[in-house]
């Protein structure tokens, strides 16, 4: 696998567009997004878990399931069209339809997603000019794909797109991915709009294969607030045209494959975490030596999650006791003078917990280490062989301010 410039438009025949429709008061600000592939292409989906769902989360878990093709994704940002009743999901159909009818392709390959402040209709004359606006200005150069991944973004401060080239029966494959993620970020998902591309030609049945493995041990391990989004989408779309013989099997190009998207998934999140709202650093937590995946996955996602150890990690403060509270409430039974703690950066390394007490540690040396952007936790339980990472935020003043004044 190598990483090269580019992201949704990266693999061969897609094409995307983005700009400021007027949804969004900022002139500044892109606010609609069209991404189109040349042919049908297959297509696989991860939704929120949230008992609340967003229109669009609707319609395109129906494209999902009923028909599996995609061709075209027109995207919104700055009103979610959550809790908007059957006028909504109306309201969805219609931005597929007229998409559509542009594209002269049929409305049940053209997915819809929605990104912004909950329980007010979509502008529809609005999206619809932007709609016209944006098939003019669809293109396969990389900055086309950077201008949909701008015209994603909510709160985020800066645009998520990433490609990987690799070999698969013999036939150069790309993959591309624009995501947006900064608040109302504890998945299973989060608000995380994230659209994955490739000219792979796979499987239905393996393409969601790997997705849905994929996203347990990615977007479902950030968390930045601990508020689950209504419309939390993500979607890959694989049109087949680097001409590879079908996979069909997972066989070791499968697997190369699955690698790539777990790179590229995992680089999201890390990406998510880093521009969580009001963020200054971004923390990962490693789980070792637990009795299952599961309870690992459990316990990392309980000290992301924990506001305490957010604000500790705001204050470069070696609290350790918040950690191993974090996890003591997280219903995963362990045995707490097993626990071996350890915190690194790029400033250095030290064991602060030793066996569930604490060792002789410098506290100056523990808070050089935890000044820096990005800060790992390792936690090893000694109980077992399992291991899980997550990751998180700290949260500081800005996140308050942000979320104050987020319909302003």
């Amino acid at each position: 696998m190598k990483i090269i410039p580019g992201g949704v438009t990266a693999p061969k025949g897609f094409r995307a567009s983005g700009l400021h429709a007027g949804i969004r008061k900022n002139k500044m600000k892109k606010d609609m997004a069209l991404l189109v592939s040349d042919v049908p292409a297959n297509v696989a989906g991860a939704f929120t878990l949230n008992t609340v769902q967003a229109a669009p989360v609707l319609w395109d878990k129906k494209l999902v399931t009923e028909g599996g093709k995609c061709q075209a994704l027109i995207v919104n940002s700055g009103v979610a069209n959550t809790c908007t009743g059957e006028n909504g999901y109306h309201d969805a159909e219609a931005m597929a339809a007229h998409t559509a009818g542009l594209l002269n392709i049929d409305t049940s390959l053209v997915a819809v997603a929605s990104t912004g402040v909950i329980g007010i209709r979509l502008p529809m004359k609005t999206i619809f000019s932007g709609i016209d606006s944006l098939i003019p200005e669809l293109g396969y150069d990389i900055d086309a794909g950077s201008r949909a991944a701008e015209a994603i973004l909510t709160t985020d401060i800066y645009k998520k797109e990433i490609a990987v080239t690799l070999e698969v029966k013999g036939k150069p494959v790309t993959i591309g991915g624009m995501c947006k993620g900064s608040g109302m970020i504890n998945p299973n998902l989060g608000t995380i709009l994230s659209f994955i591309t490739t000219d792979l030609n796979i499987s239905s049945a393996l393409l969601d294969k790997v997705l849905k493995k994929d996203v347990i041990d990615t977007y479902n391990m950030v968390s930045v607030d601990g508020d689950m989004s209504t419309n939390d989408t993500v979607m890959i779309f694989a049109n087949g045209m680097a001409g590879n013989e079908e996979l069909t099997e997972e066989d070791d190009d499968f697997k190369a494959f699955a690698e790539a998207v777990r790179y590229i998934n995992t680089s999201f999140v890390k990406k998510i975490a880093s521009d969580g709202e009001g963020a200054t650093k971004m923390f990962q937590v490693d789980i070792a030596g637990m009795t299952s995946k599961d309870a690992a996955r459990k316990l990392a996602k309980a000290i992301v999650s924990s506001n305490l150890v957010k604000c500790a990690m705001y204050g470069e403060d070696a609290n350790w006791g918040r950690i191993v509270c974090a996890m003591g409430q997280s219903g995963i039974p362990f045995n707490p003078y097993k626990v071996d703690i350890i915190i690194t950066s790029v400033a250095g390394q030290l064991k602060i917990v030793e066996d569930g007490t604490t060792t002789d540690y410098d506290e100056k040396e523990a808070t050089r280490i935890l000044a820096e952007k990005q800060i790992k936790l390792i936690a090893d339980m000694n109980i077992g062989e399992y291991a899980a990472t997550a990751w998180g935020c700290d949260m500081t003043y800005d996140y308050i301010k942000i979320n104050a004044d987020y319909r302003k």
